[in-house]
């Protein structure tokens, strides 16, 4: 492998416990839990009308109409009179975000243990980018935008005051509201004159776990209370479908059962867009994640097996530049050919097969030598 150093030391073995492994999940869990209510929807919409969410959507919506590929709308229609293909979705959409990625983390664990460290700081980093994402880009989904804004309940300082014209109402959200919506907010993407959504100028979209169901609502107190309403870009069911694909990909051996696997980044962002969870630029905004993610999840993970090699006396093994990260990362994904194939592609070329201009006089070739 290029920037490897090849030397006669046996390679240091390397090894997981499962228990450390639970607690870096756990830990990361309690951080990303921490820093994700603070920038959750409820503590958004506590200032009032989200506003930021609701414009940031627009400038999606633009975005997408310049470059004429704005049409997630339109497929939705296409599907909503079939419900139990919808609520096939919503189900998908609530649950294999979770458990495949559950699975695929698991399978790594007994069967890339070498690997294992990577693909983990890989899923870590890109999570971390996506928080940061969620903080800084708020982003109403499209099954909010007609959906009624927060509730907001007025309280006066003094009755009298007000009367005078020295104070004005104070202006508490409704703490037991589960509204999330942009239907307040004015907008020149409305159709007609009214900019505001009256019941006949809404943007077209349906909040299909609301009207279909699934195996949880986002308008429920306990849902509303933990989740983050505008964490929509980037998209980290997109994010973490294509980490599940791409990490167990050298565990396949069948092409079918290989371009089986690339169906499921795609199966889900089908499904972001179909529920009207995301629009399709999200789904971009997560596979840069990805992308980011897994540079600096491989660089972390070549910066400790450097660190460890040095620890154990075994010397520098893998150059950290940022060629030898791309070509690690290349490499492990080039490495997903069938044993039979690779076993070919290495075998000896038969002396029968020698080009027509070599010397017939001359003594055959040394036979393979076996590995040491």
């Amino acid at each position: 492998m290029e920037g490897t150093i090849t030397t006669g030391t046996p390679p240091r073995e390397h090894r997981l416990f499962w228990w450390k492994e639970l607690l870096i999940v756990a830990a990361f869990y309690v951080v990303y839990s921490w820093i994700r209510n603070q920038f959750g929807s409820n503590t958004i919409a506590a200032d009032g009308v989200p506003e930021a969410a609701f414009h940031n959507a627009e400038r999606i919506i633009r975005l997408e109409r310049a470059i004429g590929l704005y049409h997630e709308e339109t497929l939705q229609d296409v599907f909503l009179p079939y419900e139990w293909f919808i609520q096939f979705w919503n189900v998908y959409y609530g649950t294999a975000h979770f458990f495949v990625t559950l699975g695929v983390f698991i399978l790594l664990f007994f069967k890339r243990a070498d690997v294992f460290p990577q693909w983990r700081n890989t899923l870590a980093a890109m999570t971390a980018l996506a928080i940061v994402g969620f903080a800084f880009f708020p982003l109403m989904p499209p099954r909010l935008l007609d959906a009624p804004c927060p509730i907001a309940t007025e309280f006066p300082d003094d009755l009298a005051d007000i009367d005078a014209g020295l104070a004005s109402p104070v202006v508490i959200p409704d703490a037991a509201n589960t509204n999330f919506g942009g239907a307040c907010v004015p907008s020149q993407l409305r159709p007609g004159t009214e900019q505001r959504f009256d019941g006949t100028n809404g943007f077209g979209f349906t909040d299909t776990i609301k009207e279909f169901g699934g195996p949880w609502r986002f308008d429920s107190d306990r849902v509303a209370a933990i989740s983050n309403q505008y964490a929509a870009m980037p998209s980290m069911h997109i994010g973490w479908s294509t980490w599940c694909a791409i990490a167990i990909w050298p565990l396949l051996r069948r092409r079918r059962t290989k371009a089986l696997v690339l169906t499921y980044p795609a199966a889900t962002l089908f499904c972001i867009i179909v529920t009207g969870n995301h629009f399709w630029l999200d789904g971009v905004g997560g596979l840069l994640a990805f992308a980011v993610g897994a540079f600096i999840g491989w660089w972390m993970h070549r910066w400790n097996q450097r660190r460890l090699d040095r620890l154990h006396g075994l010397g520098a093994e893998h150059d950290l530049s940022i060629a030898g990260v791309a070509h690690d990362i290349l490499d492990d994904v080039a490495s997903t050919g069938d044993t039979r194939e690779r076993v070919e592609s290495s075998a000896p070329t038969r002396s029968d097969d020698a080009s027509p201009n070599s010397d017939p006089g001359s003594p055959p070739p040394d036979p393979p030598t076996e590995p040491a």
